[in-house]
């Protein structure tokens, strides 16, 4: 998959995006033997040899994968507090990995690992809006009046949240199921925009974050991600400026 120059450069741990520009612009890099100048001419890491100063730049091999997560497991590295975390259901291969963005504890769901930091820090950034949707089951009915707050935004912690959208609503004996898109990445987000119509959570799920589905993968599962999931990934989180 081809990509700039700079960025090659910034994802291989040369230096910054910005301070790659200034490498690139100052002579300092060669493609394939040829000095280049312009930070965003497009190199492909599997075809093309990159140098600096006449040093090979090696390109890192970046891991994808989505993970079923289960209830009873926490998506930090270490917690004292916790009896258990997700790599400790996962093969040590993965342990380097970091998950993008964070289910709680008694959530269930789509959960997405990796090694590439800039892709983390794209799709975590508040700049974008990107989906994720949950399955929820809550106690009561999901009254009229519940579905417009939800949709509209509540004030939950003394912020209001962005618009969400509900479907797929249902009765489930004395309970409600639907699911609901939000874009923002608050702690126990979900949880608490549905206390604050006074109803409470028994079972929420992620099933999709962006355009990943869990689909049919088994609770405690994981797959590798497919290379079309991946560039659709970097195309709805294009690149941001980050501080170097």
């Amino acid at each position: 998959m081809q990509m700039r120059l700079q960025v090659f450069l910034s994802r291989n741990g040369v230096c910054s995006r910005r301070k790659a520009f200034d490498l690139v612009m100052s002579g300092h890099v060669s493609v394939n033997g040829r000095p280049v100048v312009e930070p965003s001419t497009p190199v492909d890491p599997d075809k093309d040899k990159v140098c600096v100063d006449d040093k090979v730049v090696a390109a890192k091999a970046y891991t994808y994968i989505l993970f079923n997560k289960p209830q009873g497991c926490v998506t930090t590295r270490e917690d004292r507090f916790a009896e258990k975390t997700v790599f400790d259901l996962l093969p040590s291969e993965f342990r380097h990995l970091v998950p993008v963005g964070r289910l709680d504890k008694d959530t269930e769901g789509l959960l997405l690992l990796t090694n590439d930091g800039d892709l983390t820090y794209r799709l975590t950034h508040p700049s974008f809006d990107i989906d994720k949707t949950y399955r929820v089951r809550m106690t009561g009915t999901l009254e009229p009046q519940d579905r417009q707050a939800l949709e509209k935004g509540v004030v939950i912690e003394g912020r209001r949240t962005a618009p969400a959208k509900i479907q797929d609503a249902r009765r489930a004996g004395n309970n409600t199921e639907f699911l609901i898109t939000i874009h923002e990445g608050r702690k126990r987000q979900v949880r608490l925009m549905v206390a604050h119509v006074g109803k409470k959570v028994i079972y929420l799920q992620r099933v999709a974050q962006g355009p990943l589905k869990l689909g049919d993968l088994k609770l405690g599962h994981w797959r590798e991600l497919k290379n079309q999931e991946i560039q659709i990934l970097h195309k709805i989180a294009p690149l941001v400026k980050r501080e170097a």
